[in-house]
């Protein structure tokens, strides 16, 4: 089935010891923004609406257009998307989302999960739910030790954290650099892809090198304004240009 297949190019998380080049997931909002990204270095696409909070979900028919604009003009990047944010006592609807998405011909479908109690069972389920789903950890108030165990334990191709509050700061302003190297470590030995996000900036390289996460995620980065303005060419070109400026070592825990 399509699943099956598009979990089958799920890559795995780096071996001990190996270099990593953070590559760069773009969010996008649209068949031109996705082409744009394409075009100058994204090596993910990712679909929300920034407008709509941080894991802003875009129409159905917004996702499966984005989709087949990148196939047919022969773009064969890696695509996910997320299905808006939702609270974790509303397990149907985000099950129900998921799957409205995935049948979007997407490679992953992204979804938030809020520290709390109710949080545990929302991941056993998306773990069985039949879909490529990577969980993003909403990291505003830090990062929860057991729910990051709880998930390195189910199939998940990929782990992520990110903020909700764009306005507050970036994920380093929220999380600190030792609580992310403990979260990277971790995700790395479960065998799973690891990624960063939460209004990362050039400004952000630096650490994001040190910690040399699997991918990074940008949208105020990438802006010729704030988040919710068109996307800069000439800033994908040179944010992807800092990027692939060396590959290091993953970052020790």
């Amino acid at each position: 089935m399509a699943v099956a297949a598009r979990r089958g190019r799920a890559a795995q998380g780096p071996r001990a010891g190996a270099h990593v080049m953070t590559r760069m997931l773009v969010s996008v909002r649209s068949v031109p923004e996705a082409l744009l990204a394409a075009g100058g270095g994204a090596d993910f696409i990712d679909l929300k609406e920034p407008g709509e909070g941080a894991l802003g979900g875009l129409p159905v028919a917004t996702i499966a257009a984005v989709v087949s604009a990148l196939r047919a003009h022969g773009i064969a990047l890696p695509v996910s998307a997320t299905i808006g944010d939702l609270p974790m006592h509303a397990l149907p609807r985000i099950l129900a989302q998921v799957e409205a998405v995935g049948a979007c011909g997407v490679d992953y479908v992204k979804v938030g999960i809020e520290r709390g109690p109710e949080a545990f069972a929302v991941l056993d389920a998306l773990a069985d739910c039949g879909w490529p789903v990577v969980p993003v950890f909403i990291a505003d108030r830090g990062l929860d030790a057991a729910l990051l165990a709880h998930a390195c334990g189910l199939a998940f191709p990929a782990l992520m954290a990110d903020t909700a509050d764009k306005h507050a700061g970036s994920l380093f302003d929220a999380v600190p650099m030792t609580q992310l190297r403990h979260f990277l470590a971790q995700v790395r030995a479960s065998g799973r892809l690891v990624g960063l996000a939460g209004a990362l900036r050039t400004m952000h390289v630096p650490l994001l090198q040190a910690l040399a996460p699997d991918f990074a995620g940008f949208r105020s980065a990438v802006c010729v304004g704030d988040r919710e303005t068109a996307l800069c060419p000439q800033r994908l070109a040179a944010l992807a240009v800092l990027l692939r400026g060396q590959a290091v070592e993953p970052a020790p825990a």
